[in-house]
């Protein structure tokens, strides 16, 4: 018979409260605690102690404090040049995927972790864990929420405010509550980075 522990990666229903996860769960939230205490001038340090807390944290990644996470990011994976910016929270009892160079905007929830519909069940502080997929070169608006199992393509943009309940394809604009797609990314991009905003290729 699996533990509890070893069910928290397989999405089926465990008890959050056991003894093993919940010791192993506060050493995870010390280093996370840690964290949020550093100095803006301390970026060295920052960077050092993400390598440590994190599952994977490529290179030129950077987190803004405070930074919130229900395993301290034990199962948070950056790839290369992520930026989270103030209030992010990674409920990450299972593992979430960020690939590289994307963007976080500030009070973005990244949940995990889901809580069963009966009652007597969440009683007994059951719940299960489905992983979330964030691709390469994405942008998360501000206060967006990305709820367990959700996979979002590489390069789309997800508007600010948005509540993501399932999975986004690859470039696209897409946002609402539910976020639903919008449109495809395309040739008006290549042309104009704000509504008639024209970019300027020569000036950058």
């Amino acid at each position: 018979m699996k533990t509890q522990k070893e069910r928290m990666h397989t999405g089926e229903l465990y008890r959050s409260d056991d003894k093993e996860i919940l010791t192993e769960q506060v050493k995870c939230l010390e280093k996370l605690y840690d964290f949020n205490q550093t100095r803006p001038s301390e970026q060295k340090k920052r960077d050092e102690m993400l390598k440590d807390m994190l599952a994977e944290c490529g290179e030129n990644c950077y987190i803004e404090p405070p930074f919130h996470a229900n395993w301290g990011g034990r199962h948070l994976h950056f790839g290369n040049s992520v930026y989270a910016n103030f209030n992010l929270t990674a409920v990450d009892d299972t593992h979430i995927f960020v690939g590289d160079n994307t963007m976080i905007g500030p009070n973005v929830t990244l949940a995990s972790a889901g809580h069963p519909v009966l009652p007597k069940l969440r009683e007994k502080a059951y719940q299960y864990n489905l992983p979330v997929k964030i691709g390469r070169n994405c942008w998360l608006g501000a206060g967006v929420v990305v709820l367990p199992g959700v996979t979002i393509g590489d390069g789309s943009v997800i508007g600010a405010g948005s509540v993501v309940t399932k999975d986004i394809p690859p470039f696209v604009v897409a946002y609402g509550n539910p976020c639903k797609v919008v449109r495809e990314i395309g040739e008006k991009d290549e042309r104009f980075y704000y509504k008639n905003k024209q970019i300027n290729y020569g000036e950058i």
